[in-house]
């Protein structure tokens, strides 16, 4: 019987590697590939339009194949389905969309969506701008306050 090892992967925390293994650009590479449809296309343009707007992007495969890109936390997903190319991002609620780019989740109080149907064109200007500014709402954000510790009643030491 094979013993079972486990590696850590000390570069950064949701870098796990995938089902045959490689980074999470190369699963995002194989995710586009595998797709072969529009669905691929428009992930690859929003995978670069993310990269345009912001160089120091880290890509990350999540929740069993998820494309996340963060920056300072994450910034958004690209999720893929059989009629639409959704793009979550995790504090959209918190960012300012004067392109109203978003059309999907509006209910919520923390995520935001954009759903990419078949022949829709992406307005390229307004999506970097979007990024740009989740980017700086992630780093930005002071650090969670510890929790407060509690004082010691007289006696219980």
């Amino acid at each position: 019987m094979k013993k079972a090892t486990a590696t850590m992967n000390k570069a950064k925390p949701g870098l796990q590697e995938g089902k045959g293994g490689g980074s999470p650009s190369q699963l995002i590479d194989a995710r586009i590939k595998e797709l072969a449809d529009w669905r691929g296309e428009t992930l690859a343009r929003i995978r670069a339009l993310i990269k345009q707007a912001d160089p120091e992007v880290i890509e990350e495969w999540k929740w069993r194949g998820v494309p996340v890109w963060s920056h300072g936390g994450i910034i958004c997903t690209g999720e893929t389905y059989k009629s639409v190319v959704k793009m979550t991002f995790a504090k959209g609620a918190s960012l300012e969309d004067p392109s109203g780019l978003f059309n999907a989740s509006l209910e919520g109080t923390t995520r935001r969506a954009i759903d990419f149907h078949e022949g829709d064109k992406i307005d390229a200007n307004a999506l970097k701008a979007l990024v740009r500014a989740a980017v700086a709402l992630n780093t930005s954000a002071p650090e969670r306050a510890r929790p407060a510790q509690s004082k010691k009643r007289p006696g219980t030491e």
